[in-house]
């Protein structure tokens, strides 16, 4: 069914100013910023799906966030690692407003809000980090305000022990193929070679550029190189967003800020298959653990 312009222009205008904040929710809930970027673009698709047949939204924003935590959902069952919301004491009682705990919410990795059960993942994320009341969590979630209390205080309880935890996780490592491969990319690009960039292009290359458009195959991505050529606010240096090879992208003016945003790349018999290019989603390297090598 097509969607008449004067309701599908102000959803899409909804939609783009409420992808940062969406993707700060689906980043938490999957535990990554770029599982959270698929999340969300699942959440928005199947958003605009809906809306022929979703009759008068009071809420639109809430609408929204409804889809986008169902998503998250549905993301966290086919990983099989889905808890559902327990049973809690519904005379729990929970101060809304409480400083500290935005405070740890905030400054919490994807990877601890992970290891918070769901219904405590999503409370937390909802009041501690984007800053809506119970009330509005409610009506988004489709949950009792006591169980959400409950939630928040056995959440809160959590992200405090965890915050004393050291992270042991592994530091990421490159094979020595992979470090060959991404510094000749990088190295290319750095030089403004695009053609000896295009050389290492595989004949069905893909290219996402997060939020705005894709390619497909030689000849259309190598327009996205033009694209590059012509800004001067990049330079590429090799790292790790989230455990997985990457390009991180600074600012040349001002090296000592942290990277801007990264793209990720993908290689088969050492030709480039696909390219993840988020210069046009920069919320994700909030939300990303990024490693410059």
């Amino acid at each position: 069914m097509t969607i008449p312009g004067e309701i599908r222009e102000p959803f899409a205008r909804l939609f783009g100013e409420m992808r940062p904040k969406l993707h700060r929710y689906c980043a938490r809930m999957t535990g990554s910023a770029i599982d959270g970027e698929d999340v969300l673009q699942e959440a928005l698709a199947k958003g605009f799906e809906a809306l022929p047949d979703a009759g008068p939204i009071a809420n639109p924003e809430g609408w929204l966030f409804r889809i986008a935590h169902n998503a998250a959902l549905d993301f966290l069952r086919r990983r099989a690692r889905e808890r559902a919301f327990s049973d809690e004491d519904p005379d729990m009682i929970v101060d809304p407003a409480n400083p500290t705990a935005d405070r740890q919410a905030a400054a919490a990795s994807l990877h601890t809000f992970m290891r918070l059960p769901v219904a405590q993942r999503s409370s937390v994320i909802m009041m501690d980090v984007l800053g809506y009341s119970l009330q509005e969590i409610s009506d988004m979630l489709d949950t009792s305000i006591p169980a959400i209390k409950a939630a928040l205080h056995r959440g809160r309880g959590r992200l405090r022990h965890l915050a004393d935890e050291p992270d042991d996780r592994p530091v990421p490592k490159l094979s020595a193929a992979e470090r060959l491969l991404l510094n000749a990319y990088i190295d290319r690009f750095n030089a403004r070679d695009f053609d000896a960039v295009r050389d290492m292009l595989a004949e069905e290359v893909r290219l996402e550029l997060v939020a705005r458009t894709r390619l497909n195959g030689r000849k259309e991505v190598g327009t996205y190189f033009g694209n590059y050529s012509r800004v001067q606010d990049w330079r590429f240096v090799p790292g790790f967003a989230e455990d997985r090879p990457a390009i991180l992208v600074r600012d040349p003016n001002d090296p000592k800020a942290p990277p801007a945003y990264f793209i990720l790349l993908a290689w088969q018999d050492g030709k480039l298959l696909t390219i993840r290019d988020f210069r046009h989603a920069r919320y994700a390297a909030e939300s990303a653990q990024l490693l410059v090598l």
